[in-house]
């Protein structure tokens, strides 16, 4: 049962992601995109390109166009699994993009094209990392970056930049230089903003910690922090003494009393910190119930022995 709730739950977050992901992306496009001629990559700049082409065009209702066309485009080389992962962004996004400009208004939020450029590159980088991070796509042009890896295993990320600067440098025929340099600052700021919102409440502390005393700090971090605690079998370098070493995953806020308490059990203590990006297994990502039961048969056993 508790499985059941778990898999719901999680497919309810993943749906309010990716629906908050594309609706901001939508508005930041209609409120300071569009009406500041800013430049843009992907479907969303393709769509900019032909509204200046042939003003007739609604950007939208082309943007939609080219995702169902680049989606079946995926279905037929890159199977049902991917289309199935990616069919809500590329219909949502052009979908929440019409609304969006029907706004009363919302092109008129600021007359400062900087002050447009910002807002649009930090809000690029939250929609797109609330995306990201529950494992969607934004479909568009990243569907023929994935398929002409499929077909030449061209690094993906050099297939992005390509994408970009063939799309960038388009629209660039139709954009002053201080267009192109507002642009640039939008992929700055949305690059910042995504690495960051992808790996929110995932990045933790590693501590690792050579002394002489790591039975004591192995007990101290497990009880007063109850942290989890790995011992790993060390040399040390001039000595070439064998002992163990203490490694160490806490989240950032527990790192001043993690290595006070080492300190003041052993103010020598060598010790590393560094920051690691995500961290799943025991402990983090699935439950501590199984650590504990663990423990308790464990302790059950010496209890027998004994």
């Amino acid at each position: 049962m508790k499985s059941y709730d778990n898999k719901w739950k999680r497919a309810a977050v993943t749906s309010l992601c990716i629906l908050v992901g594309n609706a901001l992306l939508a508005f930041l496009v209609a409120a300071f995109i569009i009406p500041h001629d800013i430049l843009m990559g992907g479907t969303t700049g393709i769509g900019i390109v032909l509204n200046k082409l042939i003003p007739q065009l609604d950007t939208a209702l082309v943007v939609l166009v080219l995702n169902i066309l680049l989606l079946l485009l995926g279905l037929a080389v890159l199977g049902k699994k991917f289309f199935l992962t990616t069919v809500a962004s590329s219909i949502l996004y052009p979908l929440m993009l019409a609304a969006m400009q029907r706004i009363p208004n919302i092109d008129s939020l600021t007359d400062d094209p900087t002050l447009a450029a910002i807002f649009a590159g930090l809000l690029m980088g939250v929609s797109l990392g609330l995306v990201i991070r529950v494992g969607s796509s934004t479909g568009g042009t990243d569907i023929i970056n994935l398929v002409f890896h499929h077909w030449f295993h061209i690094s993906i990320s050099v297939l992005v930049y390509v994408s970009d600067i063939v799309i960038l440098g388009v629209q660039a025929f139709f954009s002053s230089p201080d267009k192109i340099l507002l642009g640039i600052l939008v992929l700055i700021l949305e690059t910042i903003l995504l690495e960051q919102v992808t790996i929110l409440g995932k990045s933790q502390v590693q501590i690792f910690v050579v002394s002489d005393r790591y039975a004591e700090i192995r007990e101290q971090l497990l009880t007063n922090l109850e942290a989890g605690v790995t011992m790993t079998m060390i040399e040390t370098g001039r000595l070439e003494k064998e002992q163990q070493g203490v490694l160490c995953v806490i989240p950032p806020r527990k790192l001043y009393n993690a290595t006070e308490l080492i300190r003041s059990i052993d103010p020598n203590a060598f010790m590393t910190v560094t920051k690691i990006k995500e961290v799943r297994g025991r402990g983090f990502t699935q439950e501590r119930a199984y650590v504990q039961a663990m423990e308790a048969k464990h302790a059950g056993s010496t209890e027998q022995k004994s």
